[in-house]
Formats: C-alpha cells, sequence, structure tokens
C-alpha cells in the first residue's frame, strides 16, 4: 500500500526554533554533515546512514567507487549547443575555476569528484544576455558499459542572463557534478531533465552558489532511469540572492527517485522557494524528497518555504516525503514548509465520469491539474510543451496497464452510470 503522509507548518516564525523532521523527529544539524573533496572521509554506504536510508544500496553500489580507484567508463558523451554569447570550454582537472560551488556531501558526489578526467565549463560573460537556451546533452552510450563520471560548470557571470537545458539521455551508470554559480546580479535558469533509459543508474550532485542580488531558477524533471539520485545543494555568498527550486518527477513500477535538497540561508535578506511535486504508479514505484532547510544565526530577514506533493496513481506505490527546517534566528520574515502524499481521487474519477468523461480522459485531467501549476512556474515554452507531453506518455502507459489488468480481472466491473447534476 502507499504512504499517506501529510503536514503542513505553514509560515512557522519563531526565536531559536528548530524543526527536524516529521513530528519534530530529533537528528543532527545539517551544517554539521561532512563536506570533502577526499573519498576516505565518506565510508561506501551500508543502508543505515540518515542520508542513504531511503535507497536501494545494491543497486548504487557501482557508483560507491568502493576500492577507491574511480570510475573508469567512458561510455557517457557530453555536447553542448550553446547560444552565440555563450562561451564552452573542455578543460583538464587542474581548471581552478572548478570546485568553487562548493565541496562534494556524501560518497556518489565524492565519487564523481574524483573520477573525472575532463570538464565542460559553460560561461555567460559579464552583462550578456543570452539570445537562445543552451543546450547540455548528456548521453549514455549503452548497457553493460563500466560506471562513469562527468563534471559541468555553468557560471553566470555579473548581470548576466542565461537559460541552461541539460538533458540525460540513454543507458548509462553515472557519478555527476553540477556546479552552478550566479555572480552578484545575474539572473540565471538550469533544467536538469533526466529521461534515462529503463537500465540507468544515475547520482547527480547539484552545488549551486548565488552571489549579492543574484536569482536561480533550478528545475530538475526525472522521468526515466533505474535509480535516479540528485541532490542540489545551494548555498547564499551575498544579501539579496533568491532562489526558487522546481522539481517534477513520475516513477512507474521498480523504479527509484530520490531528490534531496539542502539550502544553506548563510547571509542576511535572502530568499527561497521549493516547489516539488511526483505523481506515482505500479509495484515497486518509490520516489524519496528531502528538503533540508538551514537558517543560520546571522542569515536575519530570510523569506523561505518548501512544498512537497506526491500523488499514488495505483496499489504498490510508495512516496516518502521529509521537510526540515532549521531555524537558528527569530528575526526573519517567515519560514514555513508543507507536504502531502495521498492516493488518487477515486470519489473525483467517478465525479468525471458520471458526467460522461472516458475514464482515460478523466484520469488525464486528474494528473494534468496536479501537474499544471508547478509547470507554468518554469517559464520555458519548450520545456513546459516538452513536460506536458512526457505526462501524456506516462499516462497512457499507465492507461494500457490499467486495460490489462481489467481484461484479465473478472471482479474489475464499471462503475454506476451517469447521475443528475
Amino acid at each position: 500500500m502507499s504512504t499517506d503522509l501529510s503536514t503542513d507548518h505553514s509560515r512557522a516564525v519563531a526565536d531559536g526554533a528548530h524543526y527536524h523532521g516529521r513530528g519534530g523527529t530529533p537528528q543532527s544539524s545539517r551544517a554539521a554533515r561532512a563536506t570533502s573533496f577526499d573519498l576516505a572521509d565518506f565510508p561506501v554506504p551500508t543502508g543505515r546512514e540518515e542520508e542513504w536510508r531511503f535507497a536501494p544500496i545494491n543497486r548504487m553500489a557501482p557508483l560507491f567507487d568502493a576500492d577507491g580507484t574511480g570510475l573508469a567508463g567512458t561510455s557517457t558523451q557530453v555536447t553542448v549547443v550553446n547560444a552565440p554569447e555563450v562561451r564552452v570550454e573542455i578543460v583538464g582537472r587542474g581548471d581552478e575555476r572548478l570546485g568553487t560551488a562548493g565541496r562534494p556531501g556524501d560518497r556518489t558526489a565524492a565519487t564523481a569528484w574524483n573520477s573525472f578526467r575532463e570538464a565542460t565549463i559553460v560561461t555567460i560573460p559579464a552583462q550578456a544576455v543570452a539570445s537562445a537556451a543552451t543546450s547540455i546533452r548528456v548521453e549514455g552510450t549503452g548497457p553493460g558499459t563500466e560506471p562513469s563520471a562527468v563534471h559541468l560548470l555553468v557560471h553566470a557571470e555579473p548581470l548576466s542572463e542565461a537559460v541552461v537545458v541539460i538533458d540525460h539521455l540513454g543507458s548509462v551508470a553515472l557519478a555527476e557534478t553540477v556546479e552552478i554559480v550566479a555572480d552578484d546580479g545575474a539572473h540565471l535558469t538550469v533544467v536538469s531533465i533526466h529521461d534515462w533509459a529503463a537500465d540507468s543508474v544515475h547520482a547527480s550532485a547539484h552545488r549551486i552558489r548565488l552571489g549579492r542580488d543574484a536569482t536561480v531558477k533550478h528545475i530538475v524533471v526525472t522521468l526515466g532511469g533505474d535509480v535516479v539520485r540528485v541532490t542540489p545543494d545551494a548555498e547564499f555568498t551575498g544579501e539579496g540572492g533568491e532562489i526558487t527550486s522546481l522539481g517534477l518527477y513520475f516513477a512507474d513500477a521498480g523504479q527509484h527517485q530520490e531528490h534531496r535538497l539542502f539550502i544553506d540561508h548563510a547571509v542576511p535578506s535572502c530568499r527561497s522557494r521549493v516547489t516539488y511535486k511526483g505523481a506515482l504508479q505500479g509495484a515497486g514505484a518509490h520516489t524519496v524528497w528531502v528538503g533540508d532547510v538551514l537558517i543560520q544565526a546571522n542569515a536575519e530577514g530570510t523569506d523561505t518555504y518548501e512544498l512537497n506533493r506526491n500523488l499514488v496513481l495505483s496499489d504498490g506505490a510508495r512516496a516518502d516525503s521529509v521537510p526540515n527546517l532549521e531555524i537558528e534566528t527569530g528575526l526573519i520574515e517567515g519560514a514555513g514548509h508543507a507536504s502531502a502524499t495521498g492516493r488518487f481521487d477515486d470519489e473525483q474519477l467517478f465525479y468525471l465520469r458520471s458526467r460522461g468523461i472516458p475514464e482515460g480522459e478523466a484520469r488525464r485531467l486528474v494528473v494534468r491539474g496536479f501537474f499544471a501549476e508547478l509547470i507554468g512556474q518554469i517559464g520555458v515554452a519548450e520545456i513546459e510543451e516538452r513536460l506536458i507531453g512526457a505526462i501524456e506518455v506516462e499516462l497512457a502507459r499507465s492507461m494500457a496497464e490499467l486495460d490489462d489488468v481489467d481484461a484479465l480481472d473478472p471482479t474489475v466491473t464499471e462503475l454506476p452510470g451517469p447521475v443528475d447534476a
């Protein structure tokens, strides 16, 4: 059966207040967790660690680099189609610009850092406004290959503006680092789409650094793959910064999709908004969302809110949702979080069907409505259209599975006929 959890801590403002997970369950401060470029500082996970307790450790094992020799695979190709105003470079490990967005925070992130041979740097020059989106294509070249590592850096220099789309396609076992640096006054949108083949295993660490008055819209879309784990960390380094973090995910039978966010309000007068929505269907479908927000003692004037919603479309699927809000000062504009996971509303489906709408179309309407507001916030028309199409594909698969069940199960009957309005 699905997990059914709901909580809403809205606009919580309290001097020295600490919210540690659901129901006030205590845990160590997020700020106290280790970060390091040294792989030896992160033991191979066992599944008992807080940051790995939801993950399928056995399926992710190829990315842990248990012997410390690095991921030697070369099965991942990176291709960039850049806007005319944007500069693209391929550099070696020693480039001094790499590693400036922060340090790895877990074993796979450290593995990715220690394994890559060369990195792709995308730079938006100071005061430049990109006339088109820059596309980065990360493609796996086939199943059964050795695990590989990829390193990307997207750097928006002061007062620049750009959209960067990172597409993940093909079949692969990949540990990835995506560094995102937005200098003072920059406006940057980064969209990361994970549409892997069904056998892919992917761990991606996004490290985001915002300067004074910088704004970042960070969007994660997860649809394909066997196991996909994305861990965005954002740090404010100057006042007036703002991040909008959006996520959309759709898990099918057997898929594990995990999104773990950390937003560090380390300076005053910054704003963050997090909205993630996911749908699940099929036996063994599992999604995990963990949202950690830390408001440090000197981060007066902070304004933050995080929201996660999950829609369970069938039995046998499970959604875990854990918002964590840690507040070290009461001198803030506001802070809060909300989380809910619920079953597909059969009464709503019956209402639509009773008014002559076929079941397939009724299900599509409910799920479209669930995602519509989030998709509308993305602000990139071609991405919005693509996501609507992808959701339609997922729903078509769901309806095909439902038709198969109806054909095999003689206990499945039609809903009652139309009723008066």
